[in-house]
């Protein structure tokens, strides 16, 4: 058993997460200007979103890398990253970019997986994502980004590449939402397994 006293919480790692939640609500303003109808917030709005997935690949490699992974971060850091992309989400909806079909499901599956990971670690199971979850998220991110893009707001020469990126988004979209759902469901499943195994039970 290790002597080595617990990180504390007061790190850089931590600050780059709650700098992510201050971040979100000024994202939404940005992205909700004239219901997404101003050009010049719609870029902020894409800045913002970009900074705060920069912050998240930086926060988690420094938390490792320095082993100063804390509690805080283990619940602050997947609150943070679902708070940006689900208001994105919403977001989208609101200004007509997005259907409220796809936000709906996405936001059930997300904040759902989030509080059964949550409850698993409080019974001791971790679950740590796979790379179907990853891939996900990377998508889902990329996804997220082109739409935020006042993409179909260009004129001029740009009108016409950014009508194509904007359907390069929806594509992107689209298998983002699959992968949702997909690796939702093996989660569910792999979950369910894990705790067979944990009372005994057969897995299958």
């Amino acid at each position: 058993m290790s002597d080595r006293p617990a990180p504390s919480n007061w790190n850089v790692p931590n600050a780059l997460t709650t700098l992510r939640i201050v971040m979100v609500p000024f994202f939404a303003w940005a992205l909700l200007v004239d219901d997404g109808g101003s050009t010049g917030w719609r870029w902020v709005a894409f800045g913002l979103f970009g900074a705060a997935m920069v912050t998240d690949k930086i926060d988690g490699d420094l938390a490792r890398k320095h082993d100063i992974v804390t509690d805080f971060g283990k619940i602050a850091d997947p609150i943070a990253d679902k708070a940006l992309t689900g208001m994105a989400f919403v977001g989208l909806s609101i200004i007509g970019e997005l259907w409220w079909a796809v936000t709906v499901v996405v936001l059930i599956r997300e904040w759902g997986i989030t509080v059964m990971r949550f409850w698993l670690i409080r019974r001791g199971v971790v679950m740590p994502a796979g790379r179907g979850g990853k891939l996900k998220t990377v998508v889902q991110t990329l996804a997220l980004a082109l739409l935020i893009m006042p993409l179909r707001q260009l004129d001029g020469g740009w009108e016409p590449v950014g009508l194509v990126v904007w359907w390069i988004g929806l594509a992107a979209m689209a298998a983002a939402v699959a992968l949702t759902v997909w690796t939702g469901v093996e989660y569910v499943r792999d979950t369910v397994r894990a705790q067979r195994r944990q009372s005994g039970q057969p897995a299958d």
